[in-house]
Formats: structure tokens, sequence, C-alpha cells
């Protein structure tokens, strides 16, 4: 059986591997020059970058993965758990870190408001639960019908899911002090949302980053990529670089070949692993199409950003490996990202700055720091060099203030990435830099499905499809997907 898949981001990797272990004869076709989507690797003057994600979360899903493979992380990579496991820096008040001790994170609590201790101990409670429901009765399950999502265990579970409650009522419900509610909700960035329109069932995230902690596989998630990109070419999958699919020629309701800038390939299975929207609507006709222009524009997109890479030349010792710099109304920062109507380059950003440096050796010439700097935007904003150059200046004025220290006569190495880059090397449509954010209606069964509805042959996978956004989601969707196909066409 002869598949091809499209696209070597972590989800095309994954699946390559699951389905040439299961006897498939597998080909991936990536339009860049190395594996890993946006999870590429960018080095200069010995300073290296991980351009996309940073954090290694949800440790037992990856062990799930390579346990497919007889395997365990650690014999690929070494993992260190951070502590702490970031700072947030709240406006111009103060910072706070986060520990990888729960204990100490109750006495933080406790300094923020009164009883926050016992508060976050029974919010944990009620994260720990849900994550387990989920991971166990969820995330692992496709969705075809309303049928597959309101089973039994699901309607007995829903009244504590709180479905139609937003995350940001369900916080400040239960705490008090804006600095909680922050720490609280700020991890639903992880999923491409915001307070306000993400369900409440999504505090489970507080039990992922709180209790079972922030960890970091030392060469970075490079190390990560490369590991599944050999297992996958240890079981015969072969890969092709700089070839960007043009085309799905389609019969009869099944992919014949697919047709790249270099060669056309005869198939008889194909899985999309790359941008759902742009696939959709540029390699196939409309005839053809699951989901349509109209479809595409109406959805809620999950944020695009303005990446900075800079080496700098010494190491900045008010940074841990993690930071967050949030902003006071960081709701009118929501607004800017996802309301249509007040879309703009904000003027006081939220933002995350992340120093691999600080834990990674390997990460910067010694005595300096490499610095990755993440400023959410909404996607489909103008992008251009002075904009992205004036919102530089102003996000560096905010960071050094705040950490009283001149980072910008000390670079060696600036790059920066935004909305337009992110089209041009990863088709993301209008740039986002996530995907399809998690709202009540893009969640499970309303996320863009796992099989075409026109195509016989053609399949999806990846941040777009469910479970959702994330690198351990994306490894559970090519798990749902490789399940399915093993069964149907082996």
């Amino acid at each position: 059986m002869k598949a091809i898949i499209v696209g070597a981001g972590f989800g095309g990797l994954s699946l390559a591997a699951l389905l040439a272990k299961n006897g498939f004869n597998v080909t991936v076709l990536e339009k860049n020059e190395q594996p890993g989507g946006r999870a590429s690797v960018y080095n200069d003057e010995d300073f290296y970058f991980d351009m996309g994600p940073s954090w290694y979360l949800m440790p037992d899903v990856y062990e799930k993965f390579f346990a497919e493979f007889g395997k365990k992380p650690e014999d690929f990579f070494k993992l260190e758990r951070l502590d702490p496991s970031y700072r947030i820096f709240f406006g111009n008040k103060k910072s706070v870190d986060v520990a990888a001790d729960i204990e100490k994170n109750y006495i933080l609590f406790d300094s923020l408001e009164e009883n926050g201790a016992k508060k976050l101990e029974e919010y944990l409670k009620s994260s720990k639960e849900l994550y387990d429901f989920s991971l166990n009765e969820m995330l692992y399950k496709d969705y075809t019908s309303i049928l597959d999502f309101f089973n039994g265990k699901l309607l007995l579970k829903g009244y504590k899911m709180n479905i139609l409650e937003n995350l940001q009522h369900y916080v400040n419900k239960k705490f008090e002090s804006d600095e909680a509610r922050k720490i609280l909700e700020y991890a639903i960035g992880f999923l491409g949302g915001a307070p306000a329109n993400t369900p409440s069932f999504y505090h489970l995230m507080s039990h992922v980053d709180l209790t079972m902690g922030v960890f970091y596989p030392q060469g970075g998630m490079r190390k990560v990529v490369d590991s599944i990109y050999k297992l996958a070419q240890s079981y015969g999958v072969n890969f092709q670089f700089n070839e960007p699919v043009e085309m799905l020629d389609i019969h009869d309701h099944n992919v014949k070949r697919v047709i790249t800038s270099k060669a056309d390939y005869d198939v008889d299975l194909v899985i999309v692993n790359a941008d759902y929207a742009h696939s959709e609507l540029n390699f196939l006709t409309n005839d053809n199409r699951t989901y349509n222009a109209k479809y595409w524009d109406s959805r809620v997109m999950a944020p695009s950003a303005m990446v900075v890479y800079l080496g700098v030349d010494h190491t900045i010792d008010k940074l841990v490996h993690h930071n967050l710099f949030l902003d006071d109304d960081w709701e009118h920062g929501f607004d800017t990202i996802f309301d249509s109507k007040k879309a703009a380059w904000p003027e006081n950003p939220s933002y995350y700055v992340n120093v691999p440096s600080r834990t990674d050796s390997s990460a910067a010439p010694q005595g300096s720091d490499t610095l990755f700097i993440l400023i959410p935007l909404a996607p489909g904003l103008e992008d251009n060099s002075k904009l992205r150059e004036n919102f530089y200046n102003k996000i560096m004025d905010d960071l050094e203030s705040k950490i009283d220290e001149n980072i910008r006569d000390h670079t060696v190495v600036k790059r920066i990435f935004a909305l337009d880059d992110f089209k041009s090397r990863y088709n993301a449509y209008k740039g986002t830099a996530l995907g399809l954010s998690h709202t009540l209606r893009q969640s499970a069964l309303w996320r863009p499905a796992h099989k075409s509805k026109k195509v016989k042959n053609l399949y999806y996978s990846g941040h777009y499809t469910h479970p959702g956004i994330g690198v351990p989601m994306t490894l559970i969707s090519s798990q749902i997907v490789a399940g399915e196909l093993s069964g149907k066409f082996l």
C-alpha cells in the first residue's frame, strides 16, 4: 500500500513512522529544506533557535507515542524538569516564579489572595479529573457524528465539564486576585485561544503545567523532531525535501496522483499534514473540497505572531528559561487578536521570552544567551519591514526597562519572523502560527475532519484536526489516523 504524506511537521513525521511500522510504503513530501514543519531550526554564529514549539508538556503523551515502537523518550533524548517552570512579570508591578514543587505554588497563591492555597488545591483537583477523563475517554478517539461525542460517559461527565461556560468566567468565580487569575488563564495560549472564547473545561491545562510540570529535552525541540525523523527512516520512510505539492489529481473520488514541483507520484492513499485550509483551497478543485473558502473565512483562527530570534553576547540573569510578560490590561490585548473590528498591531502587548541557553549549553556560545521573543498577533494583519521594526523596538523598550538591562547594544544575531513568513514558509492560512482556535464550536467533533468527505483515499492529520493545537495533540492525531488507516487499508 503506497501512501504519500504531505508535510514533515510533527504530525507528518509521527504518522509516517506509525504507518511504516504497520506495513505501508510511505513517502513524505516536504516543501521546505528540513523536517519539523513549524518546529524548524535556525542557526547563525553558533546560536541555535527552535523556530516554533518551545514547551515540552504532557510527557505522558510522548511516552505513549514512543511506546508504539517499544521505545521510551529517554532512548532518544534527555529530559530535564525546569525549576522554576516559568517566571511571570505582571505589568510593571512585580514578578513571580511558578515552581516545579506544587507546595511552593500553594504558598505563592496564599500570598496572592486569602485562602489561595486551598482554592488552588480544589481547582487543580478538578483540573486533574478532567485531564484524566479527557486522556482516557476523549483525546485518542475520533469523532464523526454527534453520537460519538455525546456518548454515555461524556453525558455523565457533562455537568462537570461546564461546556457552555468560558474559562474567564470559571476562573473569576474561583479566584479574586488579578495575578492568580492570570497564572491560571495564560496557559490557554497553548491552545491558541483567549480565556473569554475558550470553554472552561480546558482548565485541565493547569494540571498540565502546574502539576505535571514543564520539561526541556536537551538539544531542544529540534532533538525531538530529529528523533521521530530517524525513527521513521528506520522503518524505511522516504523523505523528499524542497518539493512542494501543487495539486492532487482526483478521478472517481480517489486521489490517483500527487503532483509536485518536481515529479508526479502514483498513490493508493494520501494524508495531508500541511496547512489544512491551504491544502483544501489550493490542492483540490471546488467539487472535491470538504470545506470551502467561506467555511475557512468564518473560522476563529488561532493567533499569528511576530517572533524575534536574538543572539546576545552575554547572559541575562533576570530571565529564566520561560518568561511571560503580561500586560495589566491583557483583555484589550486579546481583543486586538480575536475581535476582527479591533484587530491591529497592539499598543501594549503581552509577550513571551524563551531563553533555552539557560538550560542547554548547545543553544549559544559560552557566556552568551539565545533569546526567542514571541508576541501574539491577529492573523491576517498587514505585515511589512517598517511595522516589524517599530514593533520590535516597542517590545525591546518594554523588556529592557522591566529587567533593567540593555539587550540591543549586545545583539550578535537578529532575525524577525512574522505573518508573511508564516504564510510563505508554512503556507499558513492568514498567517496563523497555530491553526484553528479551540472555541466550543471548534473542539472535538467540530474541528475539521480527519477524513475527506469527498475523496475516498484522502485524509488529514495535524493541529487543525482533533484533538488540536500543540505537539502532544498532533502526536495523538497521528495515532488516531494511523489506527483508522491500518484497519481499513491493510
